[in-house]
This record gives structure tokens, sequence and C-alpha cells, in this order.
């Protein structure tokens, strides 16, 4: 039995570049690919329903019409049908409202139903593209896991030019179905990431940690989610709102993280240990406020915390995890990061590694790209280049499938 087409429901906003909507949907046909269309009020200003309901062979749905009518056509079917979310052209608006999870029309109300990959193409005015809050939202939607085709330069059509103009169709139409073939390539399997830091109690007040703010862990939870996988994530301590369809169990310490960690793994298929969990905590952490002394140092007795990752290992080769979990670690270094990843992945004993230097610009915490080795079971370094987080979380999904293609 031949597999059905990939389903791709494109949303059309607001702007000039609307009108090229007629030709996105030329090239997702001629890729075989069933497409739907939503049509935003002010994108019908731009191109008709009529002509994008002749090309898609299907109904066109707008926020306050459906041309033709068709009562069946609601926002939750329209989520239950697609395989990917693509919204070309993504204005400012669109932009905004998505990264806040407004519902105000049928396009924002279907993307806040739908629990597939999404792929965003933004087109606007330069000025309105490099503005601070656009900066952010466009953050804000990458890191749960949003592709976007970044707006290419030239003159736009007020005259100015910059970046703005709506990137090639060729190539949103190819993200669009590489979104459409990975959304389902790891259904049926459970992955447990675990993400951010541990704090360790001094007492009620005072605590130890680290610069970590999850967000390598969840760009990686949002990746492997979106290619269809059950996702539980073990987060310690961040400032981030779980990605859609993932289980976050949020804890506090190492002690805590190990034990979800362990709880979860039992039916799983990966573990990825992303989180920097404290190797040390205090040996005693009083109900009551210390005291500390003004005039003096004060010593700190630590004891180490469980190697959660060794541990994962050791049960593996026990037979009390499956022998085929597949374990990947991290490790993030400050200075000869490739050299300190090997020595720690053959100590560790983990399947794959990525090693990171942190005090290497656009490489550390709490920024939104990384530039990461991987570290195999032949020891031997594969640099990646720097690049998003969400692209590392991409390419370590890759890597993972390769593993069990083996």
């Amino acid at each position: 039995m031949s597999r059905r087409p990939p389903r791709i429901l494109l949303g059309v906003s607001g702007g000039i570049a609307a009108y090229k909507a007629a030709e996105l949907v030329r090239a997702l046909v001629r890729e075989e690919a069933e497409v739907k269309v939503v049509l935003t009020a002010r994108g019908a200003e731009f191109v008709t329903p009529l002509t994008l309901a002749t090309l898609s062979g299907h109904p066109v749905a707008t926020s306050e019409f459906h041309d033709p009518p068709s009562p069946a056509i609601d926002h939750i079917d329209l989520a239950r049908w697609a395989d990917v979310l693509l919204v070309a052209p993504a204005t400012a608006n669109v932009l905004a409202r998505f990264a806040r999870g407004l519902a105000d029309d049928l396009l924002s109300t279907v993307h806040l139903a739908f629990r597939g990959p999404v792929v965003l193409a933004p087109a606007m005015n330069p000025g309105m593209w490099e503005r601070e809050q656009t900066r952010a939202n466009v953050a804000d939607l990458e890191a749960r896991g949003v592709v976007i085709v970044p707006p290419e330069e030239g003159f736009v059509a007020c005259g100015d030019e910059g970046a703005g103009r709506l990137a090639d169709l060729q190539r949103i139409a190819a993200e669009a179905l590489i979104a459409a073939r990975r959304s389902r390539s790891m259904e049926g399997r459970k992955i447990v990431v675990s993400a951010g830091p541990t704090r360790e109690a001094i007492d009620p007040v005072r605590y130890l940690s680290n610069r970590s703010s999850g967000k390598m862990g969840y760009a990686i939870a949002a990746a492997l989610e979106a290619r269809g996988a059950e996702v539980v994530l073990v987060s310690g301590p961040v400032r981030l709102s779980p990605p859609w369809g993932v289980e976050r169990v949020m804890v506090e310490s190492a002690l805590e993280m190990r034990e979800a960690v362990l709880e979860a793994a039992g039916e799983a298929a990966a573990v990825v240990m992303a989180a920097a969990v404290a190797d040390h905590r205090p040996s005693a952490a009083p109900e009551e406020k210390v005291s500390l002394p003004k005039d003096r140092g004060y010593a700190l007795q630590l004891e180490p915390n469980p190697d959660i990752l060794a541990e994962l290992v050791q049960a593996r080769a026990s037979g009390r995890l499956p022998a085929k979990l597949l374990l990947v670690g991290f490790a993030a270094e400050t200075g000869e990061a490739t050299a300190k990843g090997v020595a720690k992945r053959r100590r560790k004993g983990c399947d794959l590694l990525l090693a990171n230097d942190v005090a290497r610009a656009g490489s550390g915490f709490d920024v939104e790209t990384n530039e990461v080795t991987l570290i195999g079971p032949d020891g031997q370094p594969e640099p990646w280049p720097q690049m998003s987080k969400r692209q590392v979380a991409e390419r370590l999904a890759d890597t993972m499938e390769k593993w069990w293609r083996r």
C-alpha cells in the first residue's frame, strides 16, 4: 500500500507577498503534497480564495467565511488533518500572535490547536524584521520548535532595502516537505530529555547552582516531539514554557532529577541528558536559615551527587533498562572541550556525547546559538558549525534516527 501524500496546511497572512501564495501552492502540489489553505482577512486583499481553492483543489477557509461555504471546516478539523502548518507570508503581527499564544482568528486558533511541526516564512519591512520585539518573538518561537525560513535581502515593496523579502518559494516548500516527512518518523518511541540546572540547597534561602538556561534541552525536546516521539522533559528550574505536546516534570535538585529520569527511562528508546546537573551538594541543609559570619570565611562541606548518566549506563548493562536504550550525554567545558568530551564519553560509557566550549562566544549558556562536537562510539570527533540551538536539536534528532537504522 502506498503512503498517503504529505498534508500541508498553508496559512496566508496579509502583506504584498501574499500574492506569491498561489505559486507556493502550485510548487507544493507539484511535489505531490495535499494542500489546504487558511486565508486571513488581510491576505484576501492580495489573493482571492477562488484562486487558492482552484490551485489546491480544496475549499479555502478564512476567519470570516469559507469559500465555498463548508460548515465542516473548523480549526480542530484543520489542525487534526495537517502534518505541517506552514505560514507564508508570516507578518510581524502573525509572529507576535503565535509567540503569545493568541487565538483571535481562524489561523491563530488553528496554530494553538495544532500539535505538529510549524514552519513560518516571515515577510515584512526590513526595519520591522530587525526590531527587538520581532527578534524576541522569533527567538521564542524557535525555542518552542518552530522552523523559521528567514526573509531574504533585497528591495521590498515600500522601496526600502534589507532583510525582509519573502524567501525563495522552492526553499519554503522544501522546508515544509522536510518537516512533513519528519513529523511521524519517531512515532512509537518514548524519549526522556533532561534540561536546565539543578539547585542544591544550602538552607531554605540559599542554594548552589549553575548558569544553564535549559534552552538546549528544551529545543531538543521540541524537535523530538515534532517528529512524533512521546517526550518526557525532566527540567530543572528555568524560565521557559514547555514545548507543545511534551510532558514536563519539574525538579529542583540532582537527587530529584535522578529519581525522575530513572523512573521515566524504564520503557524509553533513548535518554538525552542535556541538563547541567550539579556535581556536588551541601552535606547538610538546615531547615532554618544559616547565619553566616560577616568577619570571616565560612566553610561549606560538600558531597558528590550521583552521576545520572553513568548510572543509566550501568542499569542498561545489568538488564535493569532495555539493552537497546540509546544514551546521549552532554559536556559543557571551558577550553579543550573536544578532548575533554572524548574522555568523558569513554569514562561514562554513553553512546553519543555532544561537547561544547561554553567560554566561546555564541556557544555558552543563555544564548540562542551553540557550537558542539559530536563524539560517537569510535571516539572520532565530528565538529558541527555554530548554529541555532533548534538546528543543533534537529541535527541531533537526525543522528539518533541514523543510530536506530544501523
